[in-house]
C-alpha cells in the first residue's frame, strides 16, 4: 500500500509539472474536473447522458488545454525536451491522445452509417435514440481507453504503476479542483504560465 501511495503521488506530481503549466490548461482542467463529477453523478442517473457530459464537455475542455496552449518545446523548469515527456507519459501522451479522439469522433459516423451496428444492437428511430446509442457507446470507449492503457502499463511496468495510474485517472477530476481552482483568478491577473515557485522550492 505504501509503495502505491508513493507512486500515485510521483505520478501525480509529474503530472502537474511537466503537463500543466499553462494557467489556460489549468483553468480548462478546473471546468473540466466540475462537468467530470457531474458526469459521474449522471452514470446512476442516465449512462448515455453522462459519456455525452464527459467526452464532450469534459473531455474537450481538458484536451483543448493540452493541444493548443500548453507550452511545448524545451522545459526550462524541468530541464527537459517535450520529446522527453512525451516519451515518458504515463497515460496517454499526444500521439495516444490523438488516436482516441480520432475514435471518439468516428463513433457517431459509424452509428449514423449503421445504426444497428450490424445487428449488434436495436437501431435507433429518433434522435433521442441515436443520441442514447451514441452516448453508450461513447461510455464503452471511455472504459475500453481505460483498461488497455492499464493493460499496457501492467505488462510494461507491473501491477502497482498501472493500478495508481487508474486510480490517478479516476480521481482525477477532485485532485484537479484542489490543484487549479486558483487558476482562473490568476489568468485574469494576467498570469499565462504558472511561476510554480512550490516546485522551485522543492
Amino acid at each position: 500500500m505504501n509503495r502505491f501511495l508513493q507512486t500515485l503521488r510521483e505520478q501525480r506530481h509529474d503530472d502537474h509539472r511537466y503537463y500543466h503549466q499553462s494557467r489556460i490548461n489549468q483553468s480548462l482542467h478546473f471546468v473540466s474536473a466540475i462537468s467530470f463529477l457531474v458526469a459521474y453523478g449522471l452514470l446512476f442517473v442516465d449512462p448515455a447522458w453522462a459519456a455525452v457530459v464527459g467526452w464532450c464537455v469534459s473531455m474537450t475542455t481538458r484536451q483543448a488545454g493540452h493541444f493548443f496552449f500548453e507550452p511545448r518545446g524545451f522545459d526550462h523548469l524541468n530541464q527537459v525536451t517535450d520529446a522527453y515527456k512525451e516519451a515518458v507519459k504515463v497515460g496517454y501522451n499526444l500521439q495516444r491522445k490523438v488516436v482516441l479522439l480520432s475514435i471518439w469522433l468516428a463513433v457517431p459516423a459509424l452509428l449514423w452509417l449503421a445504426p444497428a451496428l450490424g445487428g449488434l444492437i436495436e437501431p435507433a428511430t429518433d434522435l433521442a435514440g441515436f443520441v442514447h446509442d451514441v452516448g453508450m457507446a461513447w461510455l464503452a470507449l471511455g472504459v475500453a481507453g481505460l483498461v488497455f492503457r492499464v493493460t499496457q502499463l501492467w505488462l510494461r511496468d507491473g501491477a502497482v504503476p498501472a493500478l495508481a495510474w487508474m486510480a490517478k485517472i479516476l480521481t482525477d477530476p477532485v485532485h484537479d479542483i484542489v490543484l487549479y481552482h486558483k487558476a482562473p483568478l490568476a489568468l485574469l491577473r494576467g498570469e499565462l504560465i504558472d511561476p510554480m515557485q512550490h516546485l522551485r522550492k522543492r
